[in-house]
């Protein structure tokens, strides 16, 4: 009977406590996930700019790290932090007057239904809309601080991702079980995935959210830089999108009987806002990082189950990044080779 060797049993032994104590440092630290997720986003879209500056022109990596910090977050973060904000403040005052708000839409709707004899929806439905709402919009404030948080955590690893970032990356090369040439790739690939969600998203965000401040405008929307701000934020959130902005928009038109007004919203919101989205949104980001289309939708919403609002950009990645390690499997074995070897 042959036995098993030493070398082999300390080998499994050693693996079994390698993969038993990042079990549990992963339990113990997924909820640092999105932070980290978001810090490694940031090195993507800021590591160039850091080697130009500490390679280039020698300044210090500290001082060069804290400088792309800074304008990352004046640039990117503080438009975010002051939505943030100003959503807190708003929901603080619709906390304070649900009901007057729920007995104006209320009597909205019974007014439609008497005036043309059908029912919408019932004192039921009311109730419940009530309950949702007193449930829901305090865990939207403690979202708000679980933000601000995450971003603390994330650019607090994010300095030493720029500071050390020629030695990270040279040490993932080394350390990853791959041929060279599927290391560049996976690298490749996903850096380029991170530039079409990180990129793409945002700018969509943008340009709906300008589109939608002509409407604004132009109709006389009460605060319309808040609104701007909504449109921007909801058209990151999949399937519904802006609809979140400016449908609500039209009913706060249609219960002060500004019926075209409303009509003109809805209109324009539909026919202009969301074109932005259907025909733009996939265009973009499918340009920067060849995404199909299918894979930046499903991904969006597991993202978000996932990792939260960051999963906006790693849902999409996750999936491209399950089928890229497919192909690099594929590559790694030669699967294609083997099987034509075999048949011939």
């Amino acid at each position: 009977m042959n036995s098993i060797p030493n070398n082999a049993i300390r080998q499994v032994l050693l693996l079994f406590v390698i993969i038993l104590i990042g079990i549990i440092l992963f339990l113990q630290l997924q909820s640092f996930i999105p932070a980290l997720l978001g810090s490694y986003t940031m090195y993507v879209l800021l590591k160039k700019w850091m080697f130009i500056l500490t390679g280039k022109y020698k300044w210090k990596k500290s001082l060069a790290a804290a400088l792309l910090m800074l304008l990352s977050f004046v640039i990117i973060l503080l438009p975010i932090v002051l939505l943030i904000n100003m959503m807190s403040s708003k929901i603080n005052i619709a906390i304070q007057h649900s009901s007057e708000v729920l007995n104006t839409i209320e009597k909205f709707i019974h007014s439609y239904e008497k005036r043309y004899n059908i029912e919408i929806t019932s004192s039921k439905t009311i109730d419940q809309l009530t309950n949702l709402g007193t449930q829901t919009l305090p865990r939207i404030l403690g979202a708000t601080f679980n933000s601000i948080t995450t971003i603390a955590i994330m650019y607090f690893i994010l300095y030493f991702m720029l500071a050390e970032g020629r030695k990270m990356e040279a040490a993932l090369h080394e350390w990853i079980p791959l041929k060279d040439e599927n290391t560049l790739l996976l690298r490749r690939e996903t850096n380029s995935l991170v530039y079409s969600n990180a990129v793409g998203i945002p700018l969509i965000a943008l340009l709906q959210g300008i589109l939608g401040l002509i409407g604004y405008l132009a109709l006389g929307v009460s605060e319309p830089l808040f609104w701007f701000m909504v449109t921007c934020l909801a058209s990151m959130i999949p399937v519904v999108g802006a609809t979140l902005a400016y449908v609500p928009v039209a009913i706060l038109f249609f219960a002060n009987g500004m019926n075209i007004k409303a009509v003109i919203m809805l209109a324009y919101g539909f026919g202009v806002i969301s074109t932005v989205d259907s025909v733009f949104r996939f265009w973009l980001q499918k340009k920067i990082g060849d995404v199909h289309p299918l894979i930046t939708g499903f991904g969006v919403i597991i993202g978000l189950n996932l990792f939260g609002f960051i999963g906006l950009v790693f849902g999409p990645i996750l999936i491209s990044l399950f089928l890229l390690l497919i192909k690099i499997y594929a590559n790694e074995f030669s699967i294609k080779r083997n099987k034509l070897h075999n048949t011939s």
